[in-house]
């Protein structure tokens, strides 16, 4: 026992020396020791909310994590790298190949270069196709360009124009009519049904000469192949069709946007309510026709 107390003290007497020697005191260690066990414990409850979070958004990255759960212990920028570090790095997947039959009805570009300020004043959309198991289905989507909301949608096992009718109903169903609908010059869009239904509710019709022209369709395609369903791996149609659901309910209610700002399509959509007119984010729709015709790329 004596040694034991002998020993106990000379490791004290050692410490002392070495804290004495690195200009620190015995409380700041005891502090640093504290903090740092704090850390652990509100880092480890941050990995729990990351697991569910990418549980519902399986392809969301790092940097929106951060956006989303905004925790208020930890920086961006360390709160990326030590994400990166426990491997919640997003794995990239290549485009599914993209479809469109051409329609004899052809109606101008109206929203190039366009300055909007204001939801349902553009709306596009887009026919996607989606693999399961070896077969084909589709998927149709519509977007709010001003507010990044997907306003309707429709999964299909072909490629006939009702399924298009289908998510535009659904659309106007819970939204004003937009000023101008913009597409592709797909068939499908120039559905008689289809362009009745614009035409009824006073919507001017817009269409592009290339895919540039519809890129943000073509972006919420994108999004909800790559970040949701590549990770969930729907096995047949009626699994493929509860997984557009959900991905489209958890993009439009929590997936956040940078120029929304940093606010998901439904929380900016009421933000906006409560904004006067002149304090309305204001957002210009970028003219690709010009880069192709200057021979830009």
């Amino acid at each position: 026992m004596n040694w034991f107390k002998a020993n106990k003290r000379g490791l004290r007497f050692s410490l002392n020396q070495l804290y004495r020697a690195v200009g620190i005191s015995k409380q700041a260690v005891y502090q640093y020791e504290r903090r740092q066990a704090i850390f652990d414990r509100q880092l480890l409850q941050l990995v729990a909310e990351a697991d569910d979070l990418r549980e519902d958004h399986p392809g969301c990255g790092v940097e929106k994590m951060y956006q989303i759960l905004e925790p208020s212990f930890i920086g961006r920028d360390r709160f990326i790298g030590t994400m990166m570090d426990l491997g919640y790095r997003i794995r990239k997947v290549k485009n599914y190949k993209r479809t469109t039959v051409a329609g004899k009805v052809v109606y101008p570009n109206l929203i190039k270069g366009l300055e909007i300020t204001a939801p349902n004043t553009v709306w596009q959309s887009d026919l996607t196709y989606l693999p399961v198991n070896n077969k084909h289905y589709y998927a149709v989507f519509i977007i709010d360009v001003y507010n990044k909301k997907i306003v309707g949608y429709e999964v299909s096992d072909n490629m006939r124009a009702l399924a298009n009718v289908k998510a535009l109903k659904m659309a106007l169903q819970h939204n004003k009519a937009p000023t101008i609908h913009h597409s592709d010059r797909g068939s499908q869009y120039t559905y008689h049904q289809y362009i009745d239904l614009l035409k009824i509710n006073n919507t001017k019709i817009s269409m592009s000469l290339s895919g540039l022209d519809n890129a943000y369709a073509e972006r919420i395609n994108r999004t909800i192949k790559e970040e949701y369903l590549s990770y969930w791996k729907p096995k047949n149609f009626n699994e493929l069709k509860r997984c557009v659901k959900k991905a489209v309910n958890n993009y439009n209610q929590i997936r956040v946007h940078k120029n929304l700002p940093k606010m998901s399509p439904n929380n900016f959509e009421k933000y906006w309510a409560t904004l006067k007119l002149e304090d309305r984010p204001k957002f210009t729709i970028f003219n690709y026709e010009s880069l192709t015709k200057n021979g830009q790329h």
